[in-house]
């Protein structure tokens, strides 16, 4: 079943879906979104259980392929670009393999279509162990964030699904803040977002795979898989950055998918 997706739409032209990553939100790709509207219609998602979008028990990679497709009929989009990041890329990825007559073209920024093992554990505890009774500022639950999550820049970005309790849904000695995206859920379903996208391929249409230089997501043992799904795939490599690279280096990544796009 389905789900509709809060969304923010900008720019005029061809349709380009954006897709974020875990834990994250629509506001995590905005940058590329603010480089690529003078010449793209960008449709910006929040995924199921993250951002603002609804809460649901399932979270698989064909589920949320199901709510981009059923946010395309929902826009009266026949086609689309996609381009996705981290966990947005399978979702994309999975969009052009159950639908390939949907899609035109497809970014995926530092992902393979690969199961991965867990890399989220910290995090995760992290997340859960943050106690948020007597939290009255975002200051005060990133240093008790800091016990798990060493790196000021990943508390920075988890710290985004923080959100205020409206006064008026507060009640005396209530919490101040809570977690807007879907906590439990996530975890639950963590399995199920390390696996690879579903479908034997070949997914014909054209492909960019990009790869921060200094990340491990995108191996050379991984190219066979990669070749055997999206035969007419490409690989472009951002030199100086990380799993990131759409954030540290966005005026060359919007380069490249706007090069991309236009081709």
């Amino acid at each position: 079943m389905s789900v509709e997706l809060n969304h923010r739409i900008s720019g005029q032209g061809e349709p380009l879906i954006l897709l974020h990553g875990l834990f994250g939100s629509l506001e995590n790709l905005g940058g590329v979104a603010r480089r690529l509207e003078d010449s793209w219609q960008i449709h910006g998602l929040d995924q199921r259980n993250h951002g603002s979008s609804p809460h649901t028990d399932e979270m698989t990679y064909p589920a949320m392929a199901a709510d981009v497709v059923a946010y395309m009929d929902a826009q009266g989009i026949d086609q689309a670009h996609l381009l996705g990041h981290s966990m947005g890329g399978k979702v994309a990825m999975q969009v052009a393999l159950s639908y390939p007559k949907r899609v035109r073209a497809t970014i995926v920024a530092d992902i393979s279509p690969v199961s991965y093992q867990p890399r989220h554990d910290a995090i995760l505890e992290g997340m859960n162990s943050l106690d948020l009774r007597g939290v009255k500022s975002r200051t005060e639950a990133d240093a008790r964030l800091a016990e798990y999550v060493e790196t000021p820049g990943v508390r920075q970005f988890l710290l985004k699904n923080l959100e205020r309790i409206p006064k008026d849904e507060v009640e005396q000695g209530d919490l101040l803040f809570r977690w807007r995206l879907n906590l439990p859920v996530i975890e639950a379903a963590y399995t199920n977002l390390l696996a690879a996208p579903e479908g034997n391929g070949p997914h014909e249409g054209e492909v960019l795979f990009l790869k921060g230089a200094d990340s491990a997501y995108i191996q050379t043992k991984h190219q066979d898989t990669i070749q055997t799904l999206f035969p007419n795939a490409e690989l472009k490599i951002i030199e100086g950055t990380g799993h990131w690279l759409h954030a540290e280096k966005a005026d060359t990544f919007a380069t490249l998918c706007r090069q991309f796009l236009e081709h």
